[in-house]
């Protein structure tokens, strides 16, 4: 990092390469800097806080997490950096009860723009310590956080998963259902819309489950308005924790094009879904691994948290309903345009701002075409003041740079 600051070269540290905002730019002789090899995961003696290795898959810290039999807040997809998803927010299968990853962190390791190699925490340079849990690619490489784990039984460590499958012109009732769903914090629902496998890639309409110690009874009354409605295939099952990701490995295969739009909602919208499934399926039909998500989690233990105790800002804390993401997925590269086209028309039909790229968007899920106020909310006056004291030359500058 330092050669590179010292030469102005183009640098970008990379944790699980997982990353798709079009903010990227390491021009000609860009220098990727890879953390796989700092992947050491370890826990302290009573298993109640982790310190991850900034190399560390989500697949990589859960396995280390169930074998110490305790838990940690991380993404739900085992190939994503477990930091980067931290320091961007975290969102994830026990938020409802931990809260998001960035409430989790109890300290950092971080290499800043003048090359030194900080610990910073809420009583060692806390201002840098606030900016990274929200902000973090533009204020150094973090190398390794120490979390908080949660020490838990077998049973414990697992959770109720179910896969519903409804026809297309039950769009709209599905989405009312999971608008009107009481979540509990133990609980997470996503709508998906994914080809249903080879050889036909036939587009389908997907509702997906998880309860935390979860049985069957449990898990279909939980999610029993989804079950009214008469979906047309089912399937569930209890699994151990080192097998709650599978389901979205999927989302893992390398290659091909996939520039993603996402955004908040405040609702569901539920007479819009026949339009968006109209605009899903005509781009799924060129490009079959296409996907849209809606992801909802339970928000009461991190709408409990102090709003300015982390630069991840306070909206999506308080006033959205859920994520929303749409992943034109594709090989041919004369599809770009049309599946740029594609991802900002769902995205503007989403969107409850006036101009979908001043919507509250999550940063890991961002496009990169986003207002910085979109991204970084009330936070971005204060992190621009701080980004001045650490990174004057803006060395730290490919994930939503934050302009001073």
């Amino acid at each position: 990092m330092w050669y590179c600051s010292e030469r102005s070269i183009p640098f970008l540290a990379q944790n699980g390469a997982n990353g798709w905002a079009a903010t990227f730019d390491l021009g000609g002789n860009g220098v990727l800097i890879n953390l796989a090899g700092l992947n050491a995961v370890t826990f302290n003696q009573d298993k109640t806080e982790a310190t991850i290795g900034g190399g560390s898959t989500v697949n990589q810290t859960i396995q280390a997490a169930n074998t110490a039999g305790t838990l940690v807040q991380t993404g739900n997809c085992n190939c994503v950096g477990t930091l980067g998803a931290i320091l961007g927010g975290g969102y994830g299968n026990l938020m409802g009860e931990v809260g998001f990853g960035v409430d989790n962190v109890l300290s950092l390791r971080v290499v800043v723009a003048s090359g030194e190699l900080l610990t910073v925490s809420p009583t060692s340079h806390p201002d840098l310590f606030w900016a990274l849990r929200g902000a973090g690619p533009n204020f150094g490489i973090v190398t390794s956080a120490v979390v908080r784990a949660y020490p838990t039984s077998d049973e414990e460590r697992k959770a109720w998963l179910m896969t519903l499958i409804f026809s297309p012109d039950q769009l709209p009732r599905v989405a009312q259902a999971i608008q009107d769903l009481p979540l509990k914090p133990e609980q997470v629902v996503y709508l998906v819309l994914a080809n249903g496998g080879p050889p036909s890639n036939e587009p389908t309409v997907l509702v997906t489950g998880f309860l935390r110690m979860g049985t069957e009874e449990t898990g279909r009354a939980a999610f029993a308005p989804l079950y009214a409605l008469g979906p047309i295939a089912n399937s569930s099952s209890v699994a151990p924790y080192d097998s709650w990701n599978a389901g979205n490995d999927n989302f893992c295969a390398r290659e091909e094009r996939k520039p993603a739009y996402s955004t908040s909602i405040d609702h569901m919208q539920p007479d819009k879904w026949p339009e968006i499934w109209d605009l899903y399926t005509a781009f799924q039909a060129k490009g079959p691994n296409t996907a849209i998500l809606i992801e909802r989690y339970n928000l009461t233990q991190a709408q409990s948290v102090c709003g300015n105790s982390a630069a991840f800002p306070n909206t999506l804390r308080h006033d959205v309903f859920a994520q929303a993401i749409v992943i034109p997925w594709y090989a041919d590269a004369a599809l770009d345009e049309e599946a740029n086209e594609f991802g900002r028309k769902v995205r503007d039909i989403w969107s409850f701002s006036e101009k979908a790229t001043a919507n509250p968007t999550y940063i890991n899920f961002a496009h990169g075409d986003e207002d910085p106020e979109a991204i970084y909310g009330s936070s971005l006056p204060r992190l621009r003041e701080l980004k001045k004291t650490w990174d004057p030359l803006g060395v730290f500058g490919q994930w939503f740079q934050i302009e001073t």
